[in-house]
Order: structure tokens, then C-alpha cells, then sequence
């Protein structure tokens, strides 16, 4: 993306324009990564405007887990600094900016990112395409997503679970389908290396890489009520849902980033 940056060192802001969309937003940064200051009914029109104007661009849903994954993943974190947008998936994330009086205005997710899309992409006729998730999974999302959105062009649909050798064929499904937005979840970092190593091949004008969204649009995970992500503890009911899979993970990195954040604090 071609952008006008003006720092402001006084708070580790910049304003950012966009000279491809014409849109201006902030960019502040928290910890390792910097986020654009922006909604998610911003990032829709943004990405609305992406798509007609005939451009490409990608957008990062960092929450917590990756924003401590990138302190050791330098690949990650390029990939991420790369990006055309960078939101907050997490509210953890959003009170940490105005700990450190750098406000973001709103946690964007990836799954509401996605229901948002897939709603303008029916009203302006934007060709989708699902990938990631196991068969089963991915083929009831799409239905799901289809059902919701009756008018809603998606163009395709395929699992995640290939190997390095069938990326190509993967990559050439893509193309071929004439997508203009395409949804990657295949879990953090494989999707976005993904994106990463086949980017100028995808012909998109939009990715986003959503984890496991499609897990919960296909009603395989049940997302947190409203009152435990706005007390910031959805971490805590996929927690419960997988303890096995995921105690090490969410134990390890909600430590690092209270240490972090203290530390920045401090």
C-alpha cells in the first residue's frame, strides 16, 4: 500500500494516509506491533473502497496470543508490519491503549469481520472465497454463511489441511475463481505464511486470516456471551472449551503480556 506517514513521538502515534483509498486513520502502538485506530464499520468501508478502486491489501486481526507470538517469530511480525491494516482482536488489547494513553476505539475481530464482509459483499455483489477448516467444517460454514446471506457470490470453497505440495493447487483455485475477498483460517502462523508465500498469486483485492472462525460459524465452537468479551475473558471460554489444546498457550501468553504491558507501564 502507498501511504504518507507524519510521526508523532510525543505518544508513538502516526497518522497514516492511505493514498490508494484516500482514507486517513492513526496508527498507535501497543507493545510489538502497531494497530490502526479504526472500527470495524470503518474497516468495512475500507475495505469496500480497496476492492473498487481494483487495489490489494491484507488485514491483521492481532489479539493477545499473536501480538506475544511476535516477540519471537521476526517473520510474523514483518508479515504483520506489512500489512495494510492491523486491528485489535481483543479487548485485553483495547484497554492496554488507554493504559498507555494511546486509545483504540474498538476491538475488531476476525468473525465479526467476516459476518460484516460477507453483508456488504451481498450488497455490492463482491465475490467471496472460504478457506481453511476440515472438510466437513468449511463446506457447513459456507452453507451457513450462504443461508444468512442468500444473494452472497461465494465463489469457492476448500479445506486447510493440505500439504506444502498442494498449496499450488490451492493457489490456482483461487485465481481462477475471480475472488475479490478471501477469508484464510488455518491457525496462527501457517495462515499467514500462506498468505505470505502466495500473495502476488491470489489475485484478491482482500485476505484476512480469521484462525478458527469457521469452527464457530459451522456451530462446531460456541463463541463467549457478549458480557464475557466485553469483560475481556473470551479467552477464558475457549479455554473451557479446549483445555487440553490450549491451557499451556493462554497461561504462557497472558503472563508474558501483563509482564509487558507493566513493564511498558512502568
Amino acid at each position: 500500500m502507498n501511504q504518507v506517514s507524519i510521526v508523532n513521538s510525543s505518544c508513538n502515534a502516526i497518522t497514516q494516509a492511505d493514498t490508494v483509498t484516500g482514507i486517513t486513520t492513526k496508527q498507535v502502538r501497543i507493545l510489538h506491533s502497531y494497530f490502526n485506530v479504526i472500527t470495524t464499520e470503518e474497516t468495512v468501508d475500507w475495505a469496500a473502497q480497496l476492492i473498487h478502486l481494483g487495489h490489494q491489501g491484507y488485514v491483521c486481526t492481532v489479539n493477545v496470543a499473536i501480538l506475544m507470538m511476535m516477540s519471537r517469530d521476526s517473520r510474523l511480525q514483518r508479515f504483520i508490519k506489512n500489512a495494510a491494516l492491523v486491528v485489535a482482536d481483543g479487548q485485553p488489547i483495547v484497554w492496554a491503549s488507554q493504559w498507555l494513553a494511546r486509545p483504540l476505539p474498538e476491538r475488531v475481530t476476525g468473525i465479526d469481520l467476516i459476518d460484516a464482509l460477507a453483508k456488504r459483499a451481498e450488497q455490492e455483489r463482491f465475490r467471496v472465497y472460504l478457506l481453511g477448516g476440515s472438510r466437513e467444517v468449511i463446506r457447513v460454514a459456507a452453507a451457513k454463511l450462504q443461508s444468512k446471506y442468500p444473494r452472497l457470490d461465494i465463489c469457492g470453497y476448500d479445506d486447510g489441511y493440505f500439504s506444502p505440495a498442494e498449496a499450488g493447487d490451492r493457489v490456482k483455485a483461487i485465481r481462477q475463481s475471480g475472488a475479490q475477498i478471501l477469508f484464510v483460517g488455518m491457525g496462527v502462523p501457517r495462515q499467514e505464511f500462506f498468505l505470505e508465500e502466495h500473495w502476488s498469486d491470489l489475485g484478491v483485492s482482500l485476505a484476512i486470516a480469521i484462525g478458527g472462525s469457521f469452527d464457530v460459524i459451522a456451530g462446531i465452537k460456541k463463541r463467549a456471551p457478549d458480557w464475557l468479551q466485553e469483560a475481556g475473558l473470551e479467552w477464558l471460554y475457549r479455554l473451557l472449551q479446549e483445555p487440553k489444546r490450549l491451557w499451556k498457550r493462554y497461561l504462557v501468553t497472558n503472563l508474558q503480556f501483563i509482564y509487558y504491558l507493566l513493564r511498558k507501564m512502568l
